[in-house]
């Protein structure tokens, strides 16, 4: 196969599909080279300017040098000071370096590289939050106004994937909004919860700061005081090895993977409920079902979210290994694979609520599709009404209950066996002995007498617990997402 010339160089790489065709620019830039090393950039100035408030002989002109050079990052540079250093912290120092000449020699001046690895990390990981709760607050808000717009439509409830019990359409939706709100609040509490590194040296000891400041304890309690004020955090972490604890990576994937579970479960009924015609998915006005099959109305929105869901579930495996090796203060063994984990946990997150926020603008009710399959099977839920009706008129209940009985049981052989339509209401008019009832028997078979209190349970619900909740994202509901490839 011959070269390919240079503006096709990137279809002849590989580009993960979660950046090159699904995530939104937003988080793909978290996780970017740029934003990763414009952080420690910003880092190395904080600690600066931190140590010189301090009484470190460092200047205004030094500070000044560094804060104008923050973005002014010589990539190529680097990557040649990294294959010849083979250290990634200490080829962008010299980088740094090259740029700032006047403040060379305070640059990471204390610091072990994991100052500006793990703090980087702990930023990103805080930003990622901050993308992805307005999202999943959009997701609940759609699926809020679809439960109160169909509170009241009844439809044919399923257990183990068999007719049950009625419920409605925004009463099932609830079912999904819970989960969601569960995740929103384990998200916000992940969130809330990640603490800075800090200014912690090699080990954790904060041997080498000590020492910069004369053995003076109280100045290296205010310098990683300052700095992690500095980054954005109320709190620093007290004690750390050379790394913060890896079990703080387990606690972020782990809500990330149970938003997996719950976008997982929603996506999937929403498949179910396409195959039986009672809900779709939006479908575009040009989109094509099947190559081979043109009359088809794939799910393939749902699909991908639960395709992808599946991907961010099993990632939580990644830190939970990771975290159980670090031998003592740290080990090096854990850096390529977070590379790889904690930023597609994020992207696939973003894309998954992206998705679902799509599918949830779009959503498609097909009421007489409903209604047709509540009257083939609410004929034999009514029978205790049916029943019950009869007693009070002076009916036998043991009479009653084998005359239902026979009758049921010969409309179930015409719908198995024969394929036809459940025709036991017809066979109980046609029997005289329940022309006691037969008046009754359009009230007895009203499907809003089988919802109990779904509509009331739907609003109480939106109204105490969902609605409260997307208050402090109002101002970040935004419009309507269009589907990215």
């Amino acid at each position: 196969m011959a070269n390919p010339g240079a503006e096709e160089d990137h279809l002849a790489r590989y580009r993960s599909p979660l950046v090159s065709r699904y995530a939104s620019a937003e988080m793909a830039f978290n996780f970017s080279e740029r934003k990763k090393f414009g952080t420690w950039r910003r880092l190395w100035l904080y600690l600066a300017q931190a140590e010189k408030s301090l009484g470190l002989a460092i200047t205004d002109e030094q500070i000044k040098e560094m804060e104008t050079n923050l973005d002014n990052i010589d990539f190529k540079m680097a990557v040649e000071e990294e294959k010849k250093l083979r250290h990634d912290v200490m080829a962008h120092v010299h980088t740094f370096a090259h740029c700032c000449p006047k403040a060379a020699a305070i640059i990471h001046l204390g610091a072990t590289s994991c100052y500006v690895g793990d703090n980087t990390d702990l930023i990103v990981l805080r930003d990622g939050f901050d993308l992805l709760l307005p999202k999943l607050a959009r997701v609940i808000s759609r699926l809020a106004d679809f439960a109160e717009k169909y509170a009241d439509l009844p439809t044919l409830g399923f257990t183990h994937y068999q007719p049950a019990q009625l419920t409605t359409v925004g009463k099932r939706c609830c079912l999904w909004i819970q989960d969601l709100c569960m995740d929103l609040q384990n998200l916000e509490r992940a969130r809330d919860d990640l603490r800075f590194r800090g200014v912690k040296g090699t080990t954790g000891t904060q041997a080498s700061f000590l020492q910069l400041f004369e053995g003076d304890h109280s100045k290296v309690e205010e310098l990683d005081r300052l700095v992690t004020a500095k980054a954005g955090f109320k709190r620093a972490y007290m004690v750390t090895g050379q790394t913060y604890s890896r079990k703080v990576d387990i606690e972020v994937l782990s809500v990330l993977a149970s938003l997996g579970a719950s976008i997982h479960k929603i996506c999937t009924d929403i498949r179910l409920l396409a195959n039986l015609k009672e809900i779709e998915e939006p479908f575009e006005k040009d989109q094509i079902g099947s190559s081979a099959m043109p009359y088809k109305r794939n799910p393939m929105r749902s699909e991908r979210c639960c395709s992808l869901a599946r991907h961010l579930m099993t990632l939580v495996l990644d830190p939970l290994q990771t975290a159980s090796v670090q031998w003592f203060e740290r080990t090096l063994d854990d850096s390529a694979n977070r590379r790889v984990c904690l930023a597609e946990a994020f992207l696939t997150a973003d894309i998954i609520l992206s998705t679902l926020q799509n599918i949830s603008e779009g959503l498609v009710v097909y009421p007489k599709v409903i209604e047709r399959r509540i009257r083939q099977e609410l004929p034999f839920m009514a029978t205790e009404n049916i029943i019950m009706a009869m007693v009070k008129a002076g009916g036998n209940r043991q009479d009653c209950h084998e005359k239902i009985r026979v009758l049921s049981q010969q409309a179930a052989a015409v719908v198995k066996q024969e394929g036809g339509d459940n025709d036991f209401i017809a066979r109980v008019r046609a029997d005289p002995y329940f022309s006691p009832i037969h008046k009754q028997l359009e009230s007895l078979l009203d499907p809003s007498s089988f919802t109990g209190r779904a509509p009331q349970q739907v609003a109480k619900f939106l109204k105490e617990e969902v609605r409260p909740a997307l208050i402090p994202y109002q101002s970040k509901m935004g419009g309507k997402i269009e589907l990215a490839l």
